[in-house]
């Protein structure tokens, strides 16, 4: 068998890998019998040279792979017939604007698993949720030193890392206000990794909901059931939650009332109630004024993020009175939003890293030694451009029903 980590050829760019070189070579090395060979990028976090210092082979042209891994999706025109490739495909929600990669997918007979669907026991096992509430955070933080002229962080080149991110913001002077992370999955466990890591103070929730004075970044942590509540009185429930979104609605003024900087890490899915409306914003009680929206869900939960931003340019300010977008930092009324859908590619190589070392357990092992995996088997969305039982409802969207 032959494998190919493919170049990335979405824009805009992304630095990450799906196995480092060391990770590749060690491969090649225990399963001598199948080769991986890397398709040649300049943009890579890791350079071809550093692939040959490892005696991996680097190669223009993959056409002769049985099984290629990216890690964004890749150009239609670049897509190999008969082939099976491994990708965040961002096909399965039906995003309109990938129903003609899907298409080709049919067209050209591609096997595809999306590494989203990679899931065990109901979890999923290879994803970059931590590393992009890291990012976040440095991100949020960047952003109020820069909209209230208190301190510059650099901007982070393609070979930033996790230390370097923390010897940056143990640096400086931390901001006394109060930041609110909702949800308490990987996203959120990364940006409390470094608020903990740079000294930040963890609130209880009666604590930060009250007027106790602070004297140092204070954070607290907020899930659903504190950011929601039945509309009807009745006591939160996650199941009842999960079943009947439609039930509830927000109860994020009481927080939004307390909060300086928001950095959103929740899940949200469009039938929940939205957290802070049009409406909300421009409430008098509303004190928020910089928000770090991680999970980038365009005009859903928070009505402030109405577009996904980009590394070179992190942030935009939100006008609430004008319900639109105006120029970062052109105003303290306004509130300064970042919405980088893309976080962990500020970390490309730490996150690379960790990402090759799950794809290695949950993807590579099986695929190498010849053993059925159900955990790839459920995230194959097509088998040989057909689609696959659990994801015959894009039937209708690949057809533009």
């Amino acid at each position: 068998m032959r494998i190919a980590l493919i170049k990335e050829t979405k824009n805009p760019v992304d630095n990450r890998v799906a196995l480092t070189p060391k990770q590749v070579a060690e491969l090649n090395k225990l399963y001598p019998q199948h080769r991986i060979v890397v398709q040649s990028s300049d943009l890579r976090a890791f350079s071809d040279d550093e692939y040959r210092a490892e005696g991996v082979q680097v190669v223009k042209d993959v056409s002769d792979a049985d099984i290629l891994f990216g890690i964004k999706e890749a150009k239609i025109e670049s897509l190999i017939p008969d082939k099976q490739y491994f990708f965040f495909g961002h096909i399965a929600k039906m995003q309109k604007y990938n129903r003609p990669l899907l298409q080709a997918f049919m067209q050209k007979h591609i096997t595809f698993c999306d590494y989203e669907y990679l899931v065990d026991n109901n979890n999923r096992v290879c994803a970059f949720g931590w590393w992009a509430g890291v990012v976040g955070v440095y991100y949020t933080l960047r952003g109020y030193g820069l909209k209230y002229k208190l301190f510059e962080l650099p901007k982070p080149n393609r070979r930033f890392t996790l230390i370097q991110l923390l010897e940056i913001l143990n640096s400086i002077k931390l901001p006394k206000v109060r930041l609110l992370v909702t949800g308490t999955g990987r996203v959120s466990q990364g940006a409390q990794y470094v608020l903990d890591h740079i000294g930040a103070h963890k609130m209880k929730k009666e604590e930060y909901l009250s007027d106790t004075p602070i004297n140092t970044l204070s954070y607290c942590v907020a899930d659903a059931n504190l950011l929601v509540k039945r509309k009807d009185g009745v006591a939160f429930s996650w199941n009842d939650f999960i079943q009947n979104a439609g039930k509830y609605e927000s109860d994020f003024m009481r927080w939004a009332s307390k909060t300086d900087v928001l950095i959103c890490a929740h899940f949200w899915s469009p039938d929940a109630p939205v957290y802070l409306s049009e409406k909300d914003l421009r409430s008098k009680e509303m004190r928020i004024r910089l928000i770090g929206d991680v999970t980038c869900d365009i005009k859903g939960s928070i009505k402030s993020t109405v577009r996904p931003s980009t590394h070179d340019c992190p942030f935009y300010d939100y006008n609430p009175m004008a319900e639109r977008e105006e120029p970062a930092f052109s105003s303290e009324n306004n509130i300064t939003v970042m919405a980088v859908d893309t976080c962990p590619n500020a970390l490309a190589i730490d996150a690379s890293e960790y990402f090759g070392s799950t794809l290695i357990k949950h993807v590579f092992e099986p695929l190498l030694k010849g053993e059925h995996s159900d955990v790839i088997d459920r995230s194959m969305i097509l088998e040989e451009g057909q689609l696959s039982p659990r994801f015959e409802y894009l039937k209708d969207f690949a057809e533009g029903k």
